[in-house]
């Protein structure tokens, strides 16, 4: 068999080189691969002398070709550290007995005392976006064949000993192997592919680490969650989606999986309601449940919160477990009190956003001073700023212009659904016409516009007034600035935008 395969590899060298004063890098490569997959025995037996540069181009055409036995095999002679498996997944409906022989791939490596010394695998990447142009690059459609890395430099040359009657080189000692994922957890989510790749991990958990970057949790029982958070290193969890329709009780169960997550950059948590079968004093363990988890995750940079029910009075608990500077704050369609802003205000938290946004925070009885500091605090980092339907009135806003115009590095204002009259809007401008990076202004419609109460819009009004200010724009010398009036729809909420005809929505279209 030794000779036959040397035969056979010496064939195909052959052809290699003669081929290579004729033939471009690529389709070399593909006939190479063509080559060695019309026999797969021959081709496993082939795989311990093939280049390293063939292997990427190889395993695409096995991948493609559903060539479970060759896969299976060329995943435990893999010569890099990484398989990015994902990528070759991404737009097409894969076959799962080929999954499964990737998997079983590694089953093989995993049940080994030792690793030959080439063989390098620690990690099989299943995500869909990411290193993009690995198989591009080796399968030489982006680069020359002779440009691709030298394979590693030789190693001294060590004895060898026999294993099972195989000779090995020298031992490597056993790491565990990252299956890397991006998870999305919903009713109904989990098909096949998912469900044989955990059935793999809990039975390996030791060596077959299950490490997710990206988790979205949907609707999905409480159980399943914790069911499959078991099977995860939550440290390697970098940003969690949290979008599902939780009462606090639930929310309590899942805080405990959320302090594992010592990694996390990013989280965003809405939609947790009240629940009216719990005691007062129950409702304040499991809050301090819930806030005491963010003790743990010191490296947490982006915060988002929407529609939490128990944040009025509550969110200096919250933040003064934040251990470091977010980059975004993000408190929408939440209720807070003035103690809340002023609480927000003092934070060493805020001290170095990029981004806050308040949007559909109802401000209207909060006295604009906390506010006011709140800008200040974030002045020399803040880019983006959203007061959206905070209900902010002219009085309000007059006094937060002066540190407004103090945000040197704003880049975008929203402050949308506000009652806010054309001269203030006026004035506003003036006060932003200084900041050089601020290119974008989404402004209410002024209250000049209505006709009525009832938010009845006239429309030759209000193109009179945008007009005025675009005016105005030109004659401070910022006509490139874009200021875009708009404003939700009484009937329907959708947001109406002017600049300067309106993009109506179908409430006001005639019949």
């Amino acid at each position: 068999m030794e000779q036959r395969r040397m035969l056979f590899w010496g064939s195909i060298q052959s052809r290699y080189i003669s081929m290579s004063v004729w033939t471009s890098p690529r389709r070399l490569v593909e006939l190479a691969g063509q080559s060695l997959l019309k026999d797969e025995a021959l081709a496993i037996a082939a795989l311990e002398l093939l280049p390293r540069e063939l292997f990427p181009p190889l395993f695409t055409a096995a991948f493609d070709g559903r060539h479970s036995q060759t896969l299976k095999a060329m995943v435990q002679a893999w010569p890099f550290t990484c398989l990015p498996l994902g990528v070759l997944m991404k737009g097409q409906q894969l076959h799962l007995e080929t999954f499964k022989a990737v998997l079983d791939g590694l089953d093989v490596l995993l049940t080994q005392e030792v690793r030959p010394r080439r063989w390098k695998l620690e990690v099989l990447d299943l995500r869909k976006n990411s290193h993009q142009d690995f198989w591009t690059v080796w399968s030489g459609n982006r680069a020359s064949l002779y440009s691709f890395p030298e394979p590693e430099a030789a190693q001294p040359m060590r004895k060898k000993r026999k294993v099972d009657g195989l000779s090995t080189e020298a031992e490597q000692p056993f790491t565990p192997i990252e299956v890397l994922v991006d998870l999305s957890l919903k009713e109904g989510a989990c098909d096949e592919l998912f469900s044989y790749l955990m059935e793999k991990v809990k039975r390996q958990k030791n060596v077959l680490h299950l490490c997710c970057k990206k988790l979205k949790i949907f609707a999905m029982p409480m159980q399943s969650i914790k069911m499959i958070l078991k099977m995860v290193q939550l440290d390697s969890i970098e940003d969690l989606e949290v979008t599902c329709t939780w009462k606090l009780p639930t929310l309590a169960k899942f805080s405990p999986y959320l302090g594992q997550m010592i990694n996390l950059r990013r989280l965003l948590l809405s939609h947790i309601h009240a629940s009216s079968s719990i005691s007062p004093e129950k409702e304040e363990e499991y809050i301090a449940q819930f806030t005491s988890q963010f003790l743990s995750l010191q490296c947490l940079q982006a915060l988002y919160v929407d529609s939490l029910f128990f944040l009025r009075g509550r969110l200096d608990q919250l933040l003064r477990h934040v251990m470091n500077p977010l980059e975004t704050l993000s408190v929408t369609n939440c209720r807070l009190s003035e103690g809340d802003v002023m609480h927000l205000s003092q934070s060493p938290n805020v001290s170095q956003l990029s981004v806050l946004s308040l949007s559909g925070v109802m401000l209207t009885d909060v006295s604009p001073e906390p506010l006011q500091a709140l800008l200040e605090r974030a002045s020399a980092t803040l880019q983006d700023l959203d007061f959206d339907e905070c209900g902010i009135m002219d009085d309000q806003l007059l006094v937060l212009l002066p540190s407004l115009s103090h945000c040197s590095q704003l880049t975008t204002l929203s402050f949308c659904g506000n009652p806010i009259s054309i001269s203030v809007l006026e004035n506003l401008l003036h006060h932003l016409i200084g900041l050089s990076n601020l290119t974008h202004v989404l402004y209410p419609v002024p209250l000049e516009s209505y006709e009525d109460v009832h938010g009845t819009l006239h429309l030759g009004r209000l193109a009179y007034l945008h007009a005025r200010l675009r005016e105005l724009l030109c004659e401070l010398g910022r006509p490139s600035m874009v200021w875009l009036s708009a404003n939700p729809c009484p009937h329907c909420g959708d947001r109406t935008f002017y600049d300067p005809e309106p993009i109506l929505c179908p409430c006001f279209m005639p019949n």
